[in-house]
C-alpha cells in the first residue's frame, strides 16, 4: 500500500493528541507525518503517564486491516533493500509483546523469507525459555522468548552461521528495551549486525548517541529504519500532573455514572435491550500453522496460511451475511492481547471478500489500563472493561477494548486462541457480553493454540523435555464438518474422525456376525451395508416422529438444563458418535434458543472392547479444559458404553493423557439406570433409533481398523453422501426443536426435580440383561440388546433371533414389529421386563442356522 493512500485513511481534522497538549504542554516535534500517525492518551502508571497511540498499529484505535498490514510490511521491504536480497533470507524477526507482536510479523512478511518469532507474557507449559529481558516503562515488563525451534535465534532455524536479527517495536523511544535485548541476546548468539525497526522514532539527542555508543561497546553494527521521527517535550512535573489529572477525569466519570445509575432508578426501571447474538464460526484454521509467532512462524507456515486466508474469510463473510437484519456494512475485526497477527490477516482477507459493499476495521484488547475520554482531540473516546479470560500467570484482572463502544460497528468478530476460550469469555461480564452491548452481532472466532512439539510432559516451564515412549504429533487433526463431512451445519457439530469414505467397508450382515461372533474380526472393523426403509417404514418413521416430538423436546431441555445447572457455565459437548450426535445437536440448539448460549460440539467414537479414541481426547484437551467436557449419547441399554467409558478414561490418564474428564455420560433416556444425568428414565421411541445414517448427518457408524488408522489418527468413518434424497436429519432436528417453547414450562419443573431428587445409577438394566441371558440360554450379555433404540439396532444391523415386547406396549413398538415381519423374527410377548422390548441377537450364529438369507430359523 502506498504512504499517500495510508495517509489519507488516518488523517483527521482534529489532532487526537490536542486534548492532553493543552492540559499538560505535552508537544509532538518532528516531521509532517508524526501528528497523523499517533495521538495522545494518559494512564495510571508511575513511570509514564502519556502514551502514544498509533493509528496504524491496530492496538487502540481500529484501522483498517489493509493499512496496518501494509505499514509493517513496507517496513519490511526498507529492510529487504538495507541487507539486500541474500543477506534478508538469513534474517530473523523478532517483534515485542503485547503491542508489537503483529507489526513484527508484518515486518517478516515484507522480508519475505525471513522466520519469526515475537517475545510473549504468557508462560506455556513444558516449553523451555531460550531468553528474556525487561521492559522499563511498561505497565507489565517481563519477556520470555519461547521458541519451539532452539536453533532460531541463532541461526533462523537452517543452522546455518548467525544471521541478522531484526528486532521490531511500535515505538523507539528511550531505546532502554531494544538495547536490554540485544544486550541478553548477543551474549547467547553474538552475530555481526542488528536492524532496528519502528513505526516512530522518537528519541532525545542524547538517546541518539547511546545507540552509537552501545554498537561499538558489542562490535556489531545496529542499523535503524523507522517510518517517522521526532520527539516528545516533556515540561517539567509532567508526570505528576498527568497522574492527578487522570485521577481528577476518573473521579468526575465515577460521579456521572452514579448520578446516572440514580436517574434510572428514579425513573423507574428500564427494561435492557436485547444483547446481540453471539455466533461460533468455525474458519477450518489449516493444520500445522501456529496461531502466531510465540513459539515461532517460519516461511513454509506464512505459505500455508496465505493459501487458506481467502476461504476463512468466505466463512466469515458467510456467517455475517446469515446475520438477522441488513447485512452488516461495518465490521470490526478485534483481535486478542499477543494475538495480533492472525486477526489482522482475516481481516486483510475479509476486506477482499466484502470488497466496497463493507468498511472492515481492525483493533485488539490489550492489559494496558488506559483513560478514556470522549473527547475528539484525545486518542481514546471509549473504553470497555471485562476479566481477563486466559488464566494468565500474573493472575485474574480487568483487560479492556479501546474506542469499540459507540463506533457504531454493525458486527464484530471477535478472534481468540483456544487458551482463551474459557468461561470468563462467555460470562455476562465478560469480552463476548461487553461487545453485544454495543453491535448488531458477534461473531467468535477460536484459533487452536499451538503447541510446540517439544513441550515437556511434566508441564513445568524450563524443564528439559525426556524422551517419552512415543512422541506426540506436532499437530493433531482438525475436526470434519458439514458440508464437506456429513450433512449437519458446520457449527452444529465437528466430528474427530478422519474420513474413510472412499474405503470399501461394507459386509453382508451375515458375513459380519459369522466373523465377529467366531472371533475372526471385531464389529468396529466393518460397517454393516445400509438399510433403505421401504415406503411403509418410512411413512412409520414421520409418524413416530410426529407423535414424539414434544416428548423428545420434552427430554433434551431436561438434560439440558440439567447439564447448565451443574456443569456450567459453558460446557463443551461431546458426542459418541453416532447415536449422541443427533441429540448433541439437539441440546446445544436448546441451549442457543433457551439462553443464548453457543455451546461447543463435537462427536468422538468409542468402541466396545476398544476403548475410546485416545488421539480425540489429546485434541480436546487441547483445545478446551477436559473439566468442561460433557459426553453425550442417545440413550443407556444395559449400561456396557458407560462402563467403556470410564474405563477407557482411566486408562488414558494412566498412560500420561492429559487428566480431568469426568467419564459420566449424560443422555437423553436412561431406560436402563445407568446414568445420574438423563431427560427421562422411560423407555420409549427415540425416532433417531429408527434410522442409521440418514437421521444422523448422512455418517457411518464409526471404524477402528489397524490398516487404516494409524496411532496419532482419529478413528474412521464414511458420509454417505450418495444417500442425500433419503436424508431425514434436518427434519428429526427441526421437528424436535419446533416443539421447545411449547415444552419449555415443563422442562423448568422436570429439571428442579432431577436436581434436587436422587439419581443415583441403579444398573437395573444391567441385572435384567444377565438375567435373560441365562434364561434364554445365551450366556453372553453382549448378544442381549435392552432397550428400543438398541432392539432397533440389533434389527437394522445385526441378524436377530427373537425379539421380547413387554406385554401391552403400544405405538412406540410398532416400527419395531414392522422390521421383524419383514426379518421373519418371532416377537414374544413377556412380563415382568423392565425396558419396552429387548433384542436378542443370534447366539452360536452360523449361515446354516438362519439360512443364506439371514432369516432366523423358526425354534432355533
Amino acid at each position: 500500500m502506498s504512504e499517500r493512500a495510508t495517509r489519507e485513511e488516518t488523517v483527521d481534522v482534529v489532532w487526537s493528541g490536542s486534548w492532553v497538549a493543552e492540559r499538560l504542554g505535552v508537544a509532538l516535534e518532528g516531521d509532517g507525518e508524526l501528528q497523523e500517525l499517533l495521538g495522545l492518551a494518559l494512564r495510571r502508571n508511575p513511570k509514564r503517564a502519556h502514551l502514544l497511540v498509533s493509528n496504524v498499529l491496530g492496538k487502540h484505535v481500529p484501522q483498517r486491516p489493509s493499512v496496518v498490514h501494509g505499514a509493517g510490511y513496507e517496513l519490511g521491504e526498507r529492510v529487504r533493500a538495507l541487507l539486500g536480497a541474500q543477506e534478508a533470507r538469513r534474517a530473523v524477526v523478532l517483534g515485542y509483546a503485547e503491542t508489537a507482536t503483529g507489526l513484527g510479523h508484518a515486518v517478516a512478511d515484507g522480508l519475505r523469507d525471513a522466520p519469526y518469532l515475537h517475545s510473549t507474557r504468557r508462560p506455556v507449559a513444558g516449553v523451555e525459555q531460550a531468553g528474556g529481558f525487561e521492559e522499563s516503562h511498561s505497565h507489565a515488563t517481563s519477556h520470555l522468548l519461547l521458541p519451539e525451534d532452539r536453533d532460531l535465534l541463532a541461526s533462523g532455524g537452517t543452522g546455518a552461521d548467525a544471521s541478522v536479527l531484526v528486532l521490531v517495536d511500535d515505538e523507539f523511544s528511550t531505546g532502554n528495551t531494544v538495547l536490554n535485548t540485544i544486550r541478553a541476546l548477543h551474549a547467547l548468539h553474538p552475530r555481526e549486525r542488528y536492524v532496528i525497526v519502528a513505526l516512530v522514532d522518537m528519541r532525545s539527542a542524547g538517546d541518539r548517541d547511546r545507540l552509537t555508543v552501545f554498537a561499538a561497546e558489542i562490535g556489531a553494527r545496529v542499523d535503524l529504519v523507522t517510518r517517522s521521527t521526532g520527539t516528545v517535550a516533556l515540561p517539567d512535573g509532567v508526570l505528576e500532573r498527568g497522574q492527578a489529572l487522570v485521577a481528577a477525569q476518573e473521579a468526575e466519570q465515577a460521579g456521572r455514572a452514579e448520578k446516572a445509575e440514580k436517574a434510572e432508578k428514579a425513573a423507574g426501571a428500564v427494561e435492557d435491550a436485547d444483547s446481540a447474538p453471539v455466533t461460533r464460526v468455525d474458519l477450518d484454521w489449516p493444520a500445522g500453522v501456529p496461531d502466531g509467532g510465540r513459539h515461532g512462524f517460519t516461511p513454509a507456515h506464512r505459505a500455508a496460511l496465505e493459501a487458506a486466508l481467502p476461504a476463512m474469510a468466505d466463512r466469515i463473510a458467510a456467517e455475517l451475511g446469515d446475520a438477522a437484519g441488513p447485512a452488516p456494512r461495518h465490521v470490526l475485526v478485534l483481535g486478542f492481547e499477543e494475538l495480533m497477527y492472525a486477526p489482522l490477516r482475516l481481516g486483510t482477507a475479509l476486506e477482499a471478500a466484502l470488497g466496497a459493499d463493507a468498511e472492515v476495521r481492525y483493533s485488539t484488547t490489550t492489559r494496558s489500563p488506559v483513560l478514556a475520554v470522549d473527547d475528539p482531540g484525545y486518542a481514546i473516546r471509549t473504553r470497555l472493561v471485562f476479566p481477563a479470560h486466559d488464566d494468565p500467570a500474573d493472575g485474574p484482572g480487568d483487560r479492556y477494548a479501546y474506542n469499540v463502544a459507540g463506533a457504531g460497528f454493525d458486527a464484530v468478530v471477535a478472534v481468540v486462541d483456544s487458551t482463551a476460550d474459557t468461561p470468563e469469555l462467555h460470562a455476562p461480564d465478560g469480552l463476548l457480553a461487553r461487545l453485544a452491548e454495543h453491535t448488531g452481532h458477534v461473531l467468535l472466532a477460536v484459533l487452536p493454540s499451538y503447541v510446540p512439539a517439544t513441550a515437556a510432559p511434566t508441564g513445568v516451564p524450563g524443564t528439559p523435555t525426556p524422551a517419552p515412549e512415543r512422541q506426540e504429533p506436532a499437530v493433531l487433526p482438525e475436526p470434519l464438518r458439514g458440508p464437506d463431512f456429513s450433512s449437519y451445519a458446520p457449527q452444529d457439530v465437528g466430528w474427530l474422525l478422519q474420513d474413510l469414505s472412499d474405503t470399501e467397508l461394507e459386509a453382508p450382515t451375515e458375513e459380519r456376525e459369522e466373523a465377529i461372533q467366531s472371533g475372526g474380526a471385531h464389529y468396529a472393523e466393518s460397517l454393516p451395508v445400509e438399510y433403505q426403509p421401504s415406503a411403509d417404514y418410512q411413512a412409520l418413521f414421520t409418524a413416530a416422529l410426529e407423535a414424539s416430538a414434544a416428548r423428545i423436546a420434552r427430554a433434551v431441555g431436561t438434560v439440558t438444563e440439567t447439564v447448565l445447572a451443574e456443569r456450567g457455565p459453558r460446557p463443551v459437548l461431546v458426542s459418541l458418535a453416532r447415536a449422541g450426535t443427533p441429540v448433541g445437536v439437539l441440546m446445544r440448539r436448546w441451549a442457543q434458543h433457551r439462553h443464548g448460549l453457543d455451546l461447543p460440539h463435537y462427536a468422538i467414537s468409542i468402541v466396545r472392547g476398544r476403548g475410546i479414541d485416545a488421539t480425540a481426547l489429546r485434541w480436546l484437551a487441547a483445545h478446551h479444559d477436559p473439566a468442561d467436557v460433557v459426553f453425550v449419547d442417545g440413550w443407556t441399554g444395559k449400561g456396557a458404553i458407560t462402563r467403556e467409558l470410564a474405563a477407557a478414561i482411566t486408562e488414558f490418564e494412566a498412560s500420561g493423557g492429559p487428566a480431568g474428564f469426568d467419564p459420566e455420560i449424560s443422555v437423553l433416556a436412561d431406560p436402563g439406570g445407568c446414568v445420574r444425568t438423563y431427560g427421562t428414565r422411560e423407555d420409549f421411541l427415540i425416532p433417531s433409533a429408527c434410522l442409521n445414517s440418514t437421521v444422523s448427518g448422512l455418517i457411518s457408524r464409526t471404524v477402528l481398523r489397524a490398516d487404516l488408522v494409524g496411532p496419532d489418527d482419529f478413528h474412521g468413518g464414511k458420509f454417505y453422501r450418495e444417500l442425500a434424497d433419503s436424508d431425514v436429519s434436518g427434519l428429526f432436528l427441526d421437528t424436535i426443536a419446533a416443539r421447545f417453547d411449547e415444552v419449555a414450562g415443563q422442562v423448568e419443573e422436570a429439571a428442579k426435580e432431577l436436581l434436587a431428587a436422587d439419581r443415583a445409577p441403579t444398573w437395573e438394566g444391567w441385572a435384567a440383561v444377565e438375567r435373560i441371558s441365562e434364561e434364554y440360554g445365551i450366556h453372553d450379555v453382549n448378544l442381549v440388546k435392552p432397550g428400543v433404540g438398541e432392539t432397533t439396532r440389533v434389527l437394522l444391523r445385526r441378524v436377530p433371533w427373537k425379539i421380547l415386547a413387554k406385554r401391552g406396549a403400544g405405538a412406540d413398538l410398532e416400527h419395531i414389529r414392522l422390521l421383524a415381519e419383514q426379518r421373519g423374527v418371532p416377537v414374544e410377548e413377556v412380563d415382568d421386563l423392565p425396558y419396552s422390548c429387548v433384542g436378542l441377537i443370534h447366539p452360536r450364529f452360523t449361515r446354516g442356522a438362519t439360512g443364506a438369507d439371514g432369516k432366523a430359523v423358526q425354534g432355533a
